[in-house]
């Protein structure tokens, strides 16, 4: 009974999810990036190409287009994960050609803001199905087949990389140097966001500290900021004096507790600090490894 109630909450947190992806996808496909002849990449770039070429409605063309690729995920991904990605497909299909297209109003204005708020509102909707482990197809797919086989790849990296091909291919079709440069534009912001939603939030800061008073200065770092530390034997090379080394990872917010901490108990205590992207395990992110 639990398991069954985890499932239809879980459901329902993914058919919000895809809601919301369709009309963000929607309203920057349709009211800013297609009205100005650009094809910033992905499917719905190819759609936007293929329904100047054949006059396919975008949403349909997409399906088109992902259905090779939904197979190669469904071998590659897995089937929980190609089974996801069908019903944000259809659900963002359905929303763009029945309910956006149809009702929503065209922005006429500046060519530059259409670029920029296309670009802001489609890569708004492929982090809102990244965040519930999805992809809206095309380019998302690829993306997530690039990170596959090559794991350090950030997911808008990787989208973007994928997207260059068809931006290429835009200026052929639309016969216009432009099309290609704004659509490259609509590609950098779109990639930008994804990864501000995906990871800014989550981003972490992580200080090495070499002290003679380490094993004070971690248990003072434990008890005051409720984050782990990791101690391991270190020896200075100049010196040959052997200690330990703190590691401990913490919110950014928290640095500043933490460097206050650390000069209060050792004032010449030699201290790294890095950001970390992506912290995984107990007190940050749960892991989304597919083993």
């Amino acid at each position: 009974m639990k398991k069954q109630a985890v499932f239809v909450r879980e459901f329902a947190l993914d058919l919000v999810a895809d809601i919301i992806c369709g009309l963000l996808q929607g309203i920057g496909l349709h009211c800013f990036i297609d009205s100005i002849d650009i094809a910033p990449g992905g499917a719905s770039g190819l759609a936007i190409l293929l329904n100047r070429l054949t006059a396919v409605p975008i949403g349909f063309a997409t399906l088109l287009i992902n259905i090779p690729l939904l197979i190669s995920a469904w071998v590659y991904l897995g089937k929980q994960k190609t089974i996801r990605t069908l019903k944000t497909v259809l659900i963002v299909t359905l929303t763009l050609d029945f309910i956006i297209t149809p009702y929503v109003p065209v922005y006429t204005g500046d060519k530059m803001l259409s670029c920029l708020f296309g670009g802001i509102l489609v890569g708004a909707s492929l982090a809102v199905a990244f965040l519930r482990g999805s992809t809206t197809g095309g380019g998302d797919i690829m993306a997530k087949l690039l990170q596959k086989f090559r794991p350090h790849m950030q997911t808008g990296f990787a989208v973007m990389l994928t997207d260059m091909t068809i931006i290429g291919a835009s200026m052929l079709v639309f016969r216009n140097i432009e099309s290609g440069l704004y659509g490259l534009i609509t590609m950098t912001v779109s990639s930008y966001v994804i990864d501000l939603l995906l990871y800014g939030q989550n981003r972490s800061t992580m200080i090495t500290v070499i002290s003679p008073r380490s094993h004070e200065i971690a248990a003072e770092l434990m008890d005051k900021l409720g984050h782990g530390c990791t101690m391991f034997k270190s020896r200075g090379a100049y010196s040959g004096t052997e200690g330990e080394t703190v590691i401990c990872v913490m919110d950014r917010k928290q640095f500043y507790r933490a460097k206050k901490i650390v000069y209060g108990i050792d004032k010449d205590a030699f201290v790294i600090v890095s950001e970390a992207k992506e912290v995984y395990g107990e007190g940050f992110l749960a892991s989304d490894w597919e083993v």
